[in-house]
């Protein structure tokens, strides 16, 4: 006889004598502790309603990260610090739960040490070759900052002159689209889990994100509206970091379509959640320009410099000189991208060469090509 017993679908179920586990061939009584993860697994629960005893709110509550949370969020302070706590959610029993634990809190590493951010910057491709390592503690919100001053810091910016007052930046990586996937894995990082810090790789091609996690049951990329930590979350939300409602991963790929790089490749299975950034297409091209610019000005700069400073030339009318001495088919089209000015700044500049008798042109504009005069014409 085979009785078969469909998995319930409102865990946990009690027996008279306790909640027990099925471990392989043998039944296992939970204990305390293992009652509230199973809980909180099953998402009867959440991890960030809960409440610490060690949190001792007196020792503990930090009022000056409670003020600028405050001002981030645009909320005045009319009420008592309690008053406003109970309104966010995150006053219970005049304790706060671990969502406040983790904004509002002195150490909160000291009750949650895997809340801690680990940020690595590589010199190498394959990620042996540590160039500056961080553990970045604090506040979820701190950390979130943190993280993205680093990425900063260590990340790439090309500049575009287009003829306005300001010039353009191009940055390597689209920030705001890396800023959102940090505060998702922060948001929804499974925090019962210990020795697991979510951690953030900046390579030389590439940046990826690592966040450990509970896949939700019956999970579907960019559809599952899900929140992992609901608390935490809409702390997030008010202060303008994060979307509540699961549009995130949209808001990366909008993001990134809007700065010309390559969407987000994303990984995952039932424990880890995997992102990875590679660099803008439109960086990559300046990035190039500037490569093969860097390489004529070595070879030409000095001899051109001394050849032509008597009559004035800029350093801008010198590197059009050396891309048409290296290539004297060279179209103004082409000279635009590589320079990363506006056709009709080239053309100025090459009028001003024509002018001054250091450059001419043979023949007509369609198969034709630039000279470059080698000896100063009387």
């Amino acid at each position: 006889m085979i009785i078969e017993v469909l998995k319930g679908s409102n865990k946990p179920y009690q027996y008279k004598a306790g909640f027990f586990i099925r471990i392989g061939p043998n039944t296992q009584k939970l204990r305390r502790d293992e009652i509230l993860d199973f809980i909180v697994e099953v998402n009867k629960k959440t991890f960030d309603s809960l409440i610490d005893g060690e949190f001792d709110f007196k020792k503990d509550f930090d009022n000056r990260k409670f003020e600028r949370y405050l001002k981030l969020a645009g909320i005045r302070k009319v009420l008592d610090n309690k008053e406003i706590l109970g309104s966010l959610g995150v006053l219970i029993k005049n304790t706060i739960n671990n969502a406040g634990v983790l904004f509002f809190s002195k150490n909160p590493q000291k009750l949650f040490p895997n809340s801690v951010y680990t940020v690595v910057l590589y010199k190498n491709k394959e990620g042996t070759d540590v160039i500056d390592r961080k553990e970045v503690k604090g506040s979820l919100f701190e950390i979130v900052e943190q993280i993205m001053e680093f990425i900063k810091l260590y990340t790439k910016i090309a500049y575009r002159f287009t003829g306005a007052p300001q010039r353009e930046e191009i940055r390597e990586y689209p920030i705001e689209a890396i800023r959102e996937a940090v505060i998702n894995s922060v948001m929804h990082k499974y925090y019962p889990e210990e020795g697991h810090n979510n951690l953030l790789q900046i390579f030389p091609n590439r940046i990826e994100i690592e966040n450990y996690w509970l896949k939700p049951e019956h999970f579907v990329l960019g559809k599952t509206k899900f929140r992992r930590n609901p608390i935490i979350t809409e702390l997030f939300f008010r202060i303008n970091f994060g979307e509540k409602l699961g549009s995130g991963f949209e808001r990366m790929r909008t993001i990134c379509r809007e700065e010309n790089a390559p969407f987000p490749e994303i990984e995952f299975n039932e424990n880890y959640f995997y992102i990875t950034f590679k660099q803008s297409r439109e960086y990559l091209k300046m990035a190039e320009a500037r490569d093969v610019r860097g390489e004529l000005e070595k070879r030409w700069s000095e001899k051109w410099s001394e050849k032509w400073s008597e009559i004035g030339l800029t350093k801008r009318q010198i590197e059009i000189l050396m891309l048409i001495k290296e290539n004297p088919k060279i179209s103004r089209r082409e000279l635009s991208k590589i320079l990363s000015i506006n056709p009709s700044a080239v053309q100025k500049h090459l009028k001003k060469l024509k002018e001054k008798r250091v450059l001419r042109r043979i023949g007509p504009d369609r198969g034709g090509y630039w000279e470059v005069v080698e000896e100063k014409e009387k």
